[in-house]
């Protein structure tokens, strides 16, 4: 990946409604788009149901393998592929845990929210370099 992911307004929009919704629990999802010379375009962010244990849920998501496949499946009937996953860290900061990195897939983009009780505080995008993130560029889709 060249280091920049761009975010199509429905997907901004989206993660913007989304990703706060569980507090103080951590939501997720998965990004659907087009990889394409290195860079990454996201045009939806799905949110699933975070399956982590009850007591984790506040510092741990975890995506349930049929909600994979039925984002998958939704990627696939609008021509896009799964391109990545989005979470939120309540009370935390928009960057990856040592657990994230320890569960992500080289390839992939995460993007991170930081949200509070009001709702997104920010919102970062990383890819899995070796065995740890680096961050990467987040840019408004130029269509």
């Amino acid at each position: 990946m060249s280091g920049q992911v761009t975010l199509s307004p429905e997907a901004r929009d989206g993660l913007r409604r989304r990703a706060g919704r569980g507090y103080p629990q951590e939501d997720c999802g998965l990004l659907l788009g087009r990889r394409e010379a290195g860079r990454v375009e996201v045009r939806r962010a799905l949110r699933v149901r975070n399956r982590a244990g009850t007591g984790e849920r506040t510092r741990r998501y975890r995506i349930d393998p049929a909600d994979y496949l039925r984002c998958e499946r939704r990627a696939q009937a609008a021509g896009l592929d799964v391109v990545g996953i989005w979470h939120s860290h309540p009370d935390g900061e928009a960057a990856p845990s040592r657990t994230d990195a320890r569960l992500a897939w080289a390839r992939w983009c995460y993007l991170v929210a930081a949200v509070d009780r009001r709702g997104v505080r920010e919102l970062r995008a990383w890819t899995l370099r070796g065995a740890g993130f680096r961050e990467i560029t987040l840019a408004p889709c130029p269509r």
